[in-house]
């Protein structure tokens, strides 16, 4: 044995736990030891009165002070210089040794001369039987591996063995070995210190011994996950530069920040983005650290005395890194099977795409799918694209800014088919109902896993009366939100505990807003709810995932928001996207109560029967919201009421719209359309109906026939908007793939470099203008810069003085001037049947002043009305500075690339949703009914961790990982 030990104690306050109690500890223990120590340095970083006072009353021979910011090593460097033993023992406040603990270190410390250091088994204070450290590896290329870390203690490791290192708190180290080495390491940061030590020791010609039966507690600490990650990740840097040849070194240093870019995407794709920082952060430190770099260097090859292959076999194999991480993950999840085929769900979703064959039979043959809010799409996937970045929007005299992002919704699709961009909308159509029902029966899995209520809700939500009228009424913007609403609920719900949901629920909510920004207050109450329940019952676990789902919306918005800000009309921002169109229904009572039954018109059983009739047959939703209501009754409370909240703030949203006017279509104004806000009510509904059919007694019998009811009054409920385009009263229609003449379309097909001025007479004898880039008013470039601004802007005071020029006066030069703009057509279009006969006389009139100048020259009659060629040199609209749409759309493209990183699953991520219930808000173990399945009588590790308020296995660590393995005090 050594024949005298002195023990380096660093008191350094750090987390939750009184430094002055762990203090008082480790001293018990001290004095406690079978083998006493022979001297004792306790260094204090910034202590306070109570610890002072229990070190002055210590049996130390020395105290030291030293400033908060005092590292570890600085510490124990600031304590060896009072060394004076054989051997030294590094403590910390927080690690209390067994009473043989220093024997026992001091035993394996003798068994050979070449022993340069013994390690103890480090154990959690509060579970002695939870190994923290028992020694620590890396791999080949530095990855720092804890070779018992967190295991149960069973003395399997009890025989000891050489290791490469080992955590630093209670090693016993030789005093020879402690100043040949110059103790640790102060570059390190607080991270690997023992490891590195282990290292040098080694190359030094030592060895690094375990002693199991050594036992040292030590506490747990709360620490930030980011800046233990910033720790490790600079020590492990920092080794790397330190252990390189040297012909490597300057490569290593050169691969700093393109190895973090390369380790951003990696942190993304692992769903870790809490590792991004940490990693610019320690790329950034080491970078400048060449200094320390150099020193270490220097010590480690004036003290080495054997070559790095000696270190080879006690390197952990990348077999044994895939071993143990297969171990890690392969823990029975007993989840329940999804049963989409066995359950229904192919059948529901199979029956729902022939009901929408046979109600849109004719749309087959169809190209280009118009009527309502449709329009064409661009012909190209280049002019698509164009429509949804920021620059000169196609429609008007001069309108420059940010695109909707509705635009960017439509080019997306327009992309699924590039060589006729316009079918997708067809296809569209016609898939929306199955698509609706496979949504709907995938968000109800998220409340309950019986058969007959996810088909209740996958019925339910494909027989929507809000997307049935919106594709009898040619809505595209609803019809995308109604189709993407039941991903949301399928993926926010789960936000809180996976990235990859956190992601894809981020992306689907932009686009949800995008297309409804009506949407938007409600949504926000929703997610201001969802980070509520964060915060209190998972105690903050997850709450950056939470947050993180409304920052792609929030991206997308912020250019238009911005411009409307500047404006001065923020209130246009919840202007529905795409081509405005009127709301004829109206706001009197018994609109208001259509829209209470989820109805954004009328239903249609009008047509089909006497007023008597039609007056009660929006009653037959009622058996679907009955059940609703019930759901905060009988069903569990918390997503009871937590769907009660979003249904009634998506009925308050719907209930105003009608009410409220921010756009125009030229001649009146448009009122928010509430078939979005009423999908979301609907989903509420659905959700709510189907907790409580969850929650009925099995005994009862009364579930099956509950949900046949429903799903039956909603189908009889869905027959005349299913039946509207048979009968001829649908809205859409076809269209062609231009709203402009075929002449316009062929000559303006490669790009937006000419419009067409398009004079359009209205009922009270005024002509309203219109100006059209490229070769049609495609439905990617609408923009609420014009359908919702809340005054004529000078290009519109340009327009209609040339309009009235134009339609007056056969000698001006307003010709000239729409050339010297860009302008090389103009269209008269001609007056609808329903048109006053001021339309019909002002059309005449402008006619004849048309064919009257000498500097246009006539085309002829076509489908869209009498067109003109403008004859005088036509110059091609100005380039828009393309510099700020640039930063503009990579800043958005770049939070994109980041949700899609964070969608994209991995092994890990499907794995650790496989330990999760896929019903949320209900324990597997006590099913309503009375009757628990026997697969479901054990409790998997995931729900056992969260009913305890514990981290999941896997989950990424709210606390600091390596709290108990490396420095956890320090």
């Amino acid at each position: 044995m050594p024949s005298r030990v002195h023990a380096l104690l660093v008191v350094r306050p750090e987390g939750r736990a009184s430094a002055d109690i762990q203090l008082q500890r480790t001293l018990d223990a001290l004095r406690a030891q079978s083998r006493p120590v022979d001297a004792l340095t306790i260094i204090l970083c910034d202590a306070d009165a109570a610890v002072h006072a229990i070190a002055a009353g210590s049996t130390a021979e020395a105290v030291v002070s030293a400033d908060r910011g005092t590292s570890f090593a600085d510490a124990l460097a600031l304590g060896s210089r009072r060394m004076d033993g054989d051997a030294v023992w590094i403590l910390s406040q927080d690690s209390s040794p067994e009473p043989d603990a220093l024997a026992r270190l001091a035993g394996a410390l003798e068994t050979a001369p070449s022993v340069a250091f013994a390690a103890p088994k480090l154990v959690r204070a509060d579970k002695k039987k939870r190994i923290v450290s028992l020694g620590v590896s890396m791999t080949r290329f530095g990855r720092t591996i804890g070779l018992a870390d967190g295991e149960r203690d069973q003395g399997q490791h009890d025989a000891g063995e050489d290791v490469l290192g080992a955590d630093v708190r209670g090693i016993l180290v030789r005093a020879d070995a402690w100043k040949g080495l110059g103790g640790l390491d102060r570059a390190l940061a607080g991270a690997d210190e023992g490891l590195d030590l282990g290292v040098r020791a080694r190359l030094r010609g030592g060895r690094v011994v375990l002693a199991p039966t050594a036992i040292v507690s030590v506490s747990r600490h709360e620490t930030s996950p980011m800046r233990t990650a910033y720790r490790q990740r600079t020590a492990q840097l920092h080794r790397r530069l330190t252990y390189a040849p040297v012909a490597a070194v300057p490569l290593h240093w050169l691969s700093l920040l393109p190895l973090a870019v390369l380790r951003t995407i990696i942190a993304l794709l692992e769903k870790r983005p809490s590792r991004i920082l940490p990693e610019w952060g320690a790329a950034a430190t080491v970078l400048v650290r060449v200094a320390a770099v150099a020193r270490t260097r220097h010590g480690i090859r004036t003290t080495r005395r054997v070559s790095w292959a000696q270190l080879a076999p006690l390197r952990v194999t990348e077999r044994a890194l895939r071993e143990r991480l297969d171990d890690a993950g392969s823990a029975d999840t007993h989840r329940a099977e999804l049963r989409f085929f066995s359950g229904g769900g192919a059948w529901i979703v199979l029956g729902a795409l022939v009901l929408s064959v046979v109600a849109f039979l004719s749309l087959v043959t169809w190209p280009v799918l118009g009527g309502g809010a449709l329009a064409p799409l661009r012909a190209t996937l280049g002019t698509l694209w164009a429509d949804a970045a920021y620059g000169a929007r196609p429609l008007g005299w001069e309108t420059i800014g940010p695109a909707d992002p509705f635009s960017a919704v439509i080019a997306a699709l327009g992309s699924l088919w590039p060589a006729a961009p316009s079918r997708v909308m067809v296809a569209l159509w016609l898939l929306a109902m199955p698509l609706a029902a496979l949504g709907g029966w995938f968000a109800a899995t998220r409340f309950s896993d019986r058969a007959v209520v996810r088909a209740l809700v996958a019925v339910g939500w494909c027989l929507a009366p809000s997307l049935l009228d919106a594709l009898m009424t040619g809505r595209p913007t609803v019809v995308i939100a109604h189709l993407l609403l039941p991903w949301l609920v399928w993926t926010a719900t789960v936000a809180h505990r996976s990235w990859s949901a956190a992601g894809v629920g981020s992306l689907i909510a932009a686009v949800i807003v995008a297309c409804a920004p009506s949407l938007a207050p409600a949504l926000v109450l929703c997610w201001a709810i969802a980070l509520l329940l964060t915060a209190t019952l998972a105690h903050g676990r997850g709450i950056a995932r939470v947050l993180w789902l409304v920052v792609p919306a929030a991206v997308a918005f912020a250019p238009l928001a911005w411009r409307r800000v500047t404006t001065g009309d923020l209130w246009s921002l919840l202007a529905d996207p795409g081509l405005p169109l009127g709301d004829p229904s109206g706001t009197d009572l018994l609109r208001r109560l259509h829209v209470a039954l989820g109805f954004p018109g009328a239903d249609g059983w009008g047509a089909l029967s006497g007023p008597q009739i039609a007056l009660w047959t929006p009653l037959l939703v009622a058996p679907l919201l009955v059940l609703a209501l019930a759901a905060p009754i009988i069903a569990r409370t918390l997503p009871a009421a937590i769907l009660a909240v979003a249904g009634l703030g998506a009925l308050a949203t719907a209930l105003a719209a009608i009410g409220v006017s921010v756009a125009s279509d030229g001649t009146s104004a448009v009122t928010l359309w509430p078939g979005a806000a009423l999908s979301l009510y609907w989903l509420a509904a659905l959700c709510s109906a189907a907790l409580a059919l969850d929650a009925l007694p099995d005994r009862a019998r009364v579930r099956a026939p509950l949900a046949v009811l429903v799903m039956a009054t909603l189908a009889v409920s869905a027959v005349p908007a299913l039946t509207a385009l048979m009968r001829g009263t649908a809205t859409i229609s076809a269209s062609s793939t231009s709203t402009l003449p075929a002449y316009v379309e062929a000559e303006g097909r490669d790009g937006l470099g000419t419009a067409t001025f398009v004079l359009t007479p209205a009922r009270d004898g005024a002509v309203v203008t219109d100006i059209v880039w490229g070769s049609t008013a495609a439905l990617g470039g609408q923009t609420t810069l014009r359908s919702a601004r809340l005054a004529a802007d000078p290009g519109d005071e340009v327009s209609s003085a040339l309009a009235a020029q134009l339609v007056s006066d056969p000698k001006g030069s307003a010709v000239g001037e729409l050339a010297a703009h860009g302008i090389a057509y103009v269209l008269l279009t001609d007056p609808t049947s329903s048109s006053a006969d001021a339309a019909a006389s002002m059309r005449l009139q402008a006619e004849a002043s048309l064919d009257q100048r000498d500097d246009l020259e006539i085309v002829g009659d076509t489908a869209k009305g009498k067109l003109w060629r403008v004859t005088t040199p036509v110059q091609e609209r100005p380039p828009v500075d393309s510099g700020r749409a640039w930063r503009i759309a990579l800043v958005q493209i770049g939070v994109v690339l980041v949700a899609l990183l964070l969608a994209v699953p991995t092994r890990h991520s499907l794995a650790e949703a496989r330990r999760r219930p896929r019903v949320v808000g209900r324990d597997r173990a006590a099913r309503p009914g009375g009757r628990t399945p026997a697969r479901a009588m054990r409790k998997t590790p995931a729900i056992a961790a969260s009913e305890a308020g514990a981290p999941e296995p896997g989950a990424e660590p709210q606390t600091d990982p390596q709290a108990d393995t490396e420095g956890g005090s320090r």
